[in-house]
């Protein structure tokens, strides 16, 4: 009897949810060429924050921030279609509803919550003690930077520990690892879409996609 290696099993598990968390994302929410170029731009900038938060956090999450954040959800918001998914045979709403991430409601109150917090420091320049007043411009943007990279790590957390309870645990701590891994997963992804998009390919036509695919059931 051929003996089974359980930390083998496991770890090919975890690598199938990931793929199976990656696979959907891609065909649910990324059918537009734009999006997909968006987020192609949207990883590069990811990685590079990702090498800043070694040596100026702030830095890091200014970028991650500003150029990062801000392309990607605009390609979710303004470019990816709403209507009727052909590919997947499903409302837009119903894929909204079964989304594991965030969806586009949830990402409204992240983003307004980031686009908020800069107000935090002036009605409070220390935050509670926390920072010197800023004597500068530059100050000021390094320190918004650290409470961005407080509210990134935060609004991760907080959709890790939504799902233990909505879904299970294995859900949420591999949903944190497709979150972490995804910019390095999206430039392989995405890399070509901006030459599509010059040859005036608006959408992925996705025809490896199965048109009667299973959508993920959840309750949320």
């Amino acid at each position: 009897m051929k003996k089974i290696d359980v930390k083998e099993t496991n770890v090919k598990e975890i690598f199938r949810q990931l793929h199976v968390q990656r696979m959907d994302d891609h065909r649910y929410y990324h059918h537009s060429r734009i999006n997909q170029s968006l987020h192609f731009v949207s990883a590069t900038s990811f990685v590079i924050a990702y090498a800043l938060l070694f040596t100026d956090p702030a830095m890091a999450a200014l970028l991650a921030w500003f150029v990062a954040m801000t392309s990607r959800q605009a390609g979710h918001f303004f470019f990816e279609p709403k209507t009727y998914d052909h590919v997947n045979q499903a409302t837009h709403e119903y894929k909204e509803e079964i989304k594991v991430g965030y969806n586009l409601q949830r990402k409204v109150v992240l983003m307004t919550i980031w686009a908020l917090s800069p107000l935090a420091l002036y009605v409070d320049p220390t935050l509670f003690g926390n920072f010197v007043p800023a004597a500068t411009a530059m100050e000021f943007l390094r320190q918004c930077g650290l409470i961005w990279l407080a509210i990134g790590l935060g609004g991760l957390i907080f959709r890790v520990v939504h799902l233990f309870f909505i879904r299970d645990v294995s859900t949420g701590l591999i949903w944190a690892l497709k979150i972490v891994t995804d910019p390095f997963h999206d430039i392989k992804l995405y890399w070509k879409s901006p030459f599509y998009l010059m040859r005036g390919q608006l959408i992925d036509p996705m025809g490896y996609v199965a048109p009667a695919a299973p959508l993920p059931q959840g309750n949320d």
